[in-house]
């Protein structure tokens, strides 16, 4: 388990799909990252099976507080590089948890966790350009803006949309 003040990282489980679903069913949530708003808590059920249980750098972001799953952070392979020790930072938060810092404190987290205990190389991460939002926690985070991926992304509703990218090396982490 890792902690920050306010926050808690876990390892998600099937006991947590009521939790995901409330702020996956969210308008903005899904498609400010690009996904579909869940319909259904049976829906929640088979993404959390098929992309958050037993994955090793995928975490739970649970209010120390409250002891609430509020959203999920995580880092995946980098599939726009050919490198092994490239990972790509990903995140989504519950909407009444958006500009509390939460995001940043997680993000600045799993940044020591790349680097310092997995030993990766490089962590990427990138954002559709109107989401100012999830700029803002890159940019307070220290990334370096390599460019615009222009029609990067065709999302779940048909609108194409471009996207900003990002990285930050193991070296330039050590350097903050």
């Amino acid at each position: 388990m890792r902690e920050t003040k306010r926050l808690i990282l876990r390892s998600l489980t099937q006991a947590d799909a009521a939790d995901v679903f409330e702020y996956s069913k969210v308008l903005e949530v899904g498609r400010d990252a690009g996904w579909k708003p869940h319909e259904t808590l049976e829906e929640t059920v088979e993404i959390l099976k098929a992309f958050f249980l037993d994955q090793e750098d995928i975490f739970g972001i649970v209010e120390k507080q409250t002891g609430k799953l509020i959203g999920t952070a995580g880092l995946m392979p980098d599939n726009t590089r050919e490198n092994e020790g490239a990972r790509t930072l990903g995140y989504a938060l519950g909407k009444p948890y958006w500009g509390k810092g939460l995001m940043t404190e997680i993000a600045e987290k799993l940044l020591a966790y790349a680097f310092e205990e997995k030993g990766y190389g490089l962590v990427s991460v990138s954002h559709y350009t109107d989401n100012f939002r999830s700029q803002r926690v890159i940019e307070k985070c220290g990334f370096r803006f390599e460019g615009i991926q222009r029609q990067a992304e065709l999302r779940y509703d048909g609108v194409m949309k471009d996207k900003k990218w990002y990285s930050m090396t193991k070296n330039e982490f050590v350097k903050k």
